[in-house]
């Protein structure tokens, strides 16, 4: 018999007792059993393990796809009076270094919070300590007192130890007093214009934040806080500038004069920038050598013209001269 979740059935090996003869000589008859099961994978002979007086277990390697670590194990058997073996169990067991599944765990133990979706049902356990019958007082005047008045009130309500559970719970939360959000914030819940206190046995420690800038929805101890509280005030000169700093320290001011003008170099030709520089102030001063020659003899020429000028202005009568005179101030006047 062959089964591959499961132990042999006979009791386990006492290392200190001895194995008969018998039974550790039938190792060839425990391969034998195994290769005529036709699984395949029996690997090296491993060791034989004591079971009871009339029982022992040899182990083979299973060389087996996907059971690494797994062993294959064969008991075998012989009377007390027997010279001979027979084959009892045959079984694929993992050994020490085997992967094996984890132990299974129902499925209501499974459960934790936030792995309820939508569409899926989830009842309380039988006999759940933390619900009692809505008829009996449960501890909880507000809901004690109207169940009382109109006779009547719901099938289950939590019960005191249901009740302490939550608030315990809800004070070691992310919203409870000790968070890093409570320690940081300037004021408490409980001074906030968005807390929403609970009703009931709650009503003094708890309440729902009906910021949506905060814990929107959550239920929050009386002593959390945040820094969306209702009296936050920013500091002055709080927030982001419009504009960055501009720190005029960082530039060097240089004065300039209005007459110096930057001298500006004027772009060289094509056949000037492949020109060698000797070349080119050659070229230059062979331009520019008639331009001043001509200016040299030009003062002569303009002399010599007005020099017949200036000597008949000079021969003129000075009547002549003062006539000319007077007629251009009458002009002028006239004018």
């Amino acid at each position: 018999m062959v089964r591959q979740t499961g132990g042999v059935s006979v009791a386990s090996s006492d290392e200190h007792a001895v194995v008969r003869p018998v039974l550790v000589d039938s190792v060839e008859l425990a391969r034998t059993a195994l290769v005529e099961l036709q699984d395949g994978g029996v690997g090296e002979y491993l060791d034989t393990s004591y079971e009871d007086e009339c029982s022992a277990a040899h182990r083979f390697v299973a060389d087996l796809p996907g059971y690494r670590g797994w062993q294959w194990v064969v008991v075998v058997a012989a009377h007390p009076e027997s010279d001979r073996a027979t084959v009892s169990e045959i079984a694929l067991l993992p050994g020490p270094d085997a992967l094996v599944a984890p132990k299974w765990i129902p499925w209501d133990q499974r459960i934790r919070p936030g792995d309820l979706s939508a569409g899926d049902l989830l009842a309380p356990p039988p006999g759940d300590p933390r619900l009692v019958p809505g008829y009996v007082a449960n501890g909880d005047p507000e809901v004690d007192e109207v169940a009382l008045e109109l006779g009547f009130g719901r099938r289950q309500v939590m019960s005191l130890e249901g009740r302490l559970d939550a608030a315990q719970r809800w004070h070691d939360g992310d919203f409870g007093p000790n968070s890093e959000m409570a320690k940081a914030a300037p004021s408490t819940c409980e001074l906030c214009g968005f807390y929403l206190p609970l009703a009931g046995s709650m009503h003094s420690s708890f309440g729902v934040c009906g910021n949506e800038m905060a814990a929107d929805g959550h239920v929050v101890h009386a002593n959390y806080g945040c820094g969306a509280h209702s009296d936050t005030i920013l500091p002055s000169g709080s927030g982001s500038p419009q504009y960055g700093a501009y720190d005029d320290g960082a530039i060097e001011v240089v004065e300039q004069s209005k007459t110096e003008q930057p001298e500006v170099e004027q772009p060289k030709t094509e056949a000037e920038a492949g020109q060698p520089e000797a070349e080119i102030e050659a070229e230059q001063l062979e331009t520019e050598q008639p331009k001043i020659e001509a200016e040299a003899e030009r003062p002569e020429a303009e002399t010599e013209a007005e020099q017949p000028r200036v000597e008949a202005e000079a021969e003129q009568p000075r009547d002549e001269v003062e006539a000319s005179a007077q007629s251009a101030e009458d002009s002028a006047s006239t004018s």
